[in-house]
């Protein structure tokens, strides 16, 4: 059994300002993102060149913000956004959906895409694998934070988590961090190291996704004011990644057989 850390996700107070670790979790994330990205994009084969790399995140960086705290209120938050509108730029309080920051992501690449003359899947094909170490830092910021726990366990490295009682409990944000980040990220960027067809580095991101994520979801709590969804199981986390796998396998699927036909031509 093991303790949770007391953590201050306060990480820095310059004067009445608090820095929170959530909000550098995010900052680490899109720091990563720009670094890996300028490594990508000096690829020959990418669509994206290095001078792009710098707006390119800060759309990205839009998409994520904005779909994220909006998919939130939808989601999770009961209607929360209309009574508080200004809550939308508070980052640091939590409250953030990954399902939401995609769709949000989605629409700002799209638009990007179409202002630069780059191909949507071939450009969705070289922001996927920048993604899931943003997603690690998002799952730490989660366990600073104390939220997001998982059920009572009796493994070896269930948690205390002093607000929610003495029972130990999954570290569901750790397994996160580990499946959805480390993983996630190994496969997606090893898989795009070599040529594939367009939309196929994306289905993989996209169906990796969505099957991680469900399958935590066992052991992770839901929102309390939410509950389970139906059966005494489904969770919204689980119905919101259903779609992501069905469309990850679709492309997948889609994706190699545009580049059989092309090669039976």
């Amino acid at each position: 059994m093991l303790q949770y850390p007391a953590i201050d996700p306060i990480a820095l107070s310059l004067g009445p300002l608090d820095i929170h670790w959530y909000g550098v979790m995010y900052a680490i994330g899109f720091g990563l993102a720009w670094w890996l990205g300028r490594r990508r994009a000096a690829r020959a084969d990418t669509p994206v060149v290095p001078a792009q790399i710098d707006d390119l995140l800060l759309f990205g960086a839009i998409g994520v913000v904005v779909g994220g705290r909006i998919g939130y209120a939808l989601f999770y938050s009961g209607g929360d956004l209309l009574a508080d509108p200004l809550s939308l730029l508070r980052v640091w309080e939590g409250g953030m959906a990954f399902h939401g920051g995609l769709l949000g992501v989605i629409l700002m690449m799209a638009w990007y895409a179409r202002r630069q003359g780059i191909t949507p899947l071939a450009l969705g094909d070289f922001v996927a694998p920048l993604i899931p170490p943003g997603l690690a830092a998002g799952r730490l910021g989660n366990f600073i934070n104390g939220e997001l726990w998982g059920a009572p366990t009796a493994l070896p490295w269930g948690m205390v988590y002093p607000p929610l009682g003495p029972e130990p409990r999954h570290p569901s944000q750790l397994y996160e961090l580990a499946l959805e980040g480390l993983v996630l990220f190994a496969l997606v960027w090893g898989f795009s190291r070599h040529p594939r067809p367009a939309g196929a580095v994306t289905g993989v991101f996209l169906s990796g996704y969505g099957s991680v994520r469900f399958a935590v979801e066992f052991v992770r709590l839901p929102d309390a004011h939410i509950g389970y969804l139906s059966g005494g199981w489904l969770t919204m986390g689980q119905l919101l990644s259903l779609p992501m796998i069905a469309a990850g396998l679709v492309l997948l699927a889609w994706a190699y057989r545009q580049r059989l036909s092309t090669a039976l031509k």
